[in-house]
């Protein structure tokens, strides 16, 4: 073996990545930890053998330290009734399966203890007082000076629990706003005992939690404390309080310390693909030099150099990514071969994931529909490969026909544009949505290494198709006509006519249609041309969300939200009453109405559509009509599958499969997308 690969040299292109971490009685092989990140299957014993197929998948991708999602150290700590829980001894049997998994593979897994507080969804819940949370319907019980002792003792013992299960360690939940955090900061915390007044009796909570797991679980066990480090609230932590409260859990006993990042009622967003990348890693690097135990940076880290960049520049340990590794579960096996251009990279859009948990589903992946499906969807090589054509390169074009190449099937892909990409190669435009670039560059390299056969600038028809055994239509979609007076008026556009830059629209436009397109548009629309976003630069976007690493004399980190000026006037219009955007993602629809609200725009719902002229565009809104004199009109009211090809395949005695938005249009659905097209091709 050679110096260069030796495993003791450096790596030569990511040396602090792969610069093994010792913990003193361990030695993690590399410096990235797969963050905590709720994903359903935590809730079911049922679920457990895919929970840990999920894991082990990360475990074999070389992922140094695994973190689960939360589980309740007892029933009033629950996120939601019978959710996760580990308090009993019978509980622990069900978790040595995932240990197991992961051991097999050579990582090391902690569990994440995370006590809900008042952000448990059930009536049984407590809390340092009783507050209720703006995001929950129900009010905690107040803990009274036994029962907060109660939870003391409820933390130690699923510690110990995890600890027969086979964990390495655990880490303790102290940050997003949940139990512990709630202690920490005056704005949940009204006591005035032991436990509350003064922030050496806030937090005490906390420490005497990691002071009692390090006792009962003696020196070789990891203890990662989850410590917010900026809360983003009113009446959050001031900076000095979070360097006390980091050096006593230090001296508590804890191995390491993660950062978490605002509480999840929060008015500003803290993981969405809007958000720049290591937008927070910043106040990280701030408590360095307060503490000496490894410290672990969190948020909108998503490919290698980024971390490497972190590291490097000595802002952390450790990177800690959740989503990134449910993009891909090879992430840390291609950054060590340098196949990074191969990583499937998460793109935060929170469709699959943190949408579907909120949702009481299991989570999943846009980029990657097999994530907490890996013992369900299976890419098994094909024992009897066969000609497959694939017409259009859209997401669900692209995902059918890299799948079937990768089982071994004979690929071709025809798309009658000059790229890959469809409808992608518009949202990647979308300020706060350039990591579309990555997906695309995600499907280029795939198509490369599968051995897909790309037909650009190739518009197939029956004739072509001929011979192949399997075709699939993945043709897309057409935007919807609108009928209205005046709506073939030269000041009418579509919204593919502004977003492919045949048409620059003028300073005051009217966008009819309030979906997530209309709403992309908006954001388009409300940035100069060829001005990069805000999301591009973090120090532009802290200053326009109010984020202050510098705390100043903001508790929280909370400082004023200075949003940049927008670039034209916007009315975002909709046929349907109510508040326009309300169908939008669950974790993200908020971020989207109030980027837009921020850049006023106007927004009106129950708007019946009366003509456009050279005047301007007319409306009724409330029995009231008005003129809003536009320069353009921007219509975004829908699409239609667009599949011509089906009939003509149909009268040529063919068959065909139908997908993405050939299939259904609505919204443009990427998740459903990718997801249709990859488990067609699962099943070719």
């Amino acid at each position: 073996m050679t110096a260069a690969s030796s495993s003791t040299a450096p790596h030569p292109v990511y040396p602090k990545l792969f610069e093994p971490l010792d913990l003193g009685f361990c030695t993690l092989p590399n410096r990235v930890l797969m963050g905590s990140m709720h994903t359903g299957l935590e809730d079911k014993a049922a679920d457990f053998p895919k929970l840990a197929a999920y894991f082990g998948e990360r475990a074999a991708g070389g992922v140094g330290l695994i973190v689960t999602g939360g589980f309740a150290p007892n029933i009033v700590g629950w996120l939601k009734p019978f959710g996760g829980k580990l308090s009993w001894r019978w509980e622990a049997g069900k978790h040595r399966q995932v240990t197991a998994a992961v051991h097999e593979h050579g990582s090391r897994i902690c569990l994440q203890i995370l006590h809900a507080g008042r952000y448990g969804y059930h009536p049984l819940q407590v809390a340092p007082s009783k507050l209720k949370a703006p995001i929950n319907p129900f009010t905690p019980r107040a803990l009274t000076g036994w029962g907060v002792r109660s939870q003391i003792k409820a933390f130690v013992r699923s510690a110990q629990l995890a600890r027969e299960a086979g964990y390495d360690g655990v880490e303790v939940m102290g940050s997003e706003g949940y139990l512990l955090n709630q202690f920490t900061v005056p704005r949940t915390n009204r006591r005035d005992d032991a436990w509350g007044g003064d922030a050496a009796r806030r937090i005490a909570f906390a420490v005497q939690i990691v002071r009692g797991i390090r006792a009962a679980c003696g020196p070789d066990f990891i203890i990662i404390y989850r410590l917010s480090m900026i809360d983003l609230v009113d009446q959050g932590s001031t900076w000095e309080e979070v360097i006390a409260q980091a050096q006593a859990v230090e001296a508590a006993g804890a191995t390491l310390i993660n950062t978490g990042i605002g509480w999840h009622e929060a008015r500003i967003p803290t993981i969405a693909t809007s958000v720049p990348r290591a937008a927070f890693t910043g106040i990280t690097a701030r408590l360095k030099p307060h503490v000496s135990l490894p410290l672990v940076t969190t948020n909108r880290i998503n490919m290698p150099d980024v971390a490497e960049r972190i590291l490097r520049e000595g802002e952390a340990d450790m990177v800690s990514m959740a989503r990134p590794l449910l993009a891909d579960p090879a992430w840390v096996a291609k950054a060590r071969e340098r196949r990074s251009d191969e990583i499937n990279t998460c793109i935060a859009c929170n469709q699959a994931c943190l949408d579907h948990v909120f949702e009481n589903k299991h989570a999943s992946c846009l980029v990657n529909p097999r994530a907490c499906a890996e013992t369900e969807l299976v890419y098994r090589p094909t024992a009897a490969p066969k000609r497959v054509a694939v017409v259009g390169a859209g997401p669900a074009g692209l995902a059918c026909a890299t799948v079937a190449a990768e089982r071994g099937h004979r690929v071709t892909l025809f798309d009658a544009a000059s790229e890959i990409g469809g409808q992608f190669n518009l949202a990647k435009k979308i300020p706060g949505k350039e990591e579309f670039h990555e997906t695309l560059r995600y499907f280029r390299r795939k198509l490369e290494t599968t051995g897909v056969d790309l037909r650009l600038n190739t518009r197939a028809d029956a004739a072509a198709l001929q011979g192949y055994d399997e075709v699939v239509l993945a043709t897309g979609i057409a935007p919807r006509e609108v009928d209205f007076p005046g709506s073939d008026h030269p000041k009418v556009l579509s919204y593919l006519d502004v977003l492919r830059g045949g048409t620059v629209a003028g300073a005051k436009v009217a966008i009819v249609g309030a979906g997530g397109i209309g709403f992309d548009v908006a954001e388009y629309l409300v940035h100069p041309a060829g001005h990069d976003s805000a999301s591009l630069d973090p120090a532009r976007w802290r200053a326009e969300w109010g984020v202050d690493l510098g705390y100043g004399d903001n508790r929280g980190g909370l400082g004023e939200a200075r949003p940049e000026p927008p670039a034209r006037q916007v009315w975002l219009l909709q046929r349907s009453p109510g508040k326009p955007g309300a169908r939008l993602g669950k974790t993200t629809g908020w971020i989207h109405r109030a980027t837009l609200k921020a850049k006023q725009v106007r927004m009106l719902g129950g708007v019946e559509y009366l003509g456009m002229d050279d005047e301007g565009l007319r409306i009724r809104v409330d029995g009231s009509e008005q003129v809003l004199a536009v320069d353009h009109v921007v219509v975004c009211a829908g699409q239609e599958p667009y599949k011509p090809l089906a009939a003509e395949l149909a009268a040529a005695g063919r068959s065909a499969h139908v997908i993405g938005g050939a299939d259904v249009a609505a919204e443009l659905d990427a998740k459903r997308a990718i997801a249709q097209g990859s488990r067609l091709a699962a099943a070719l």
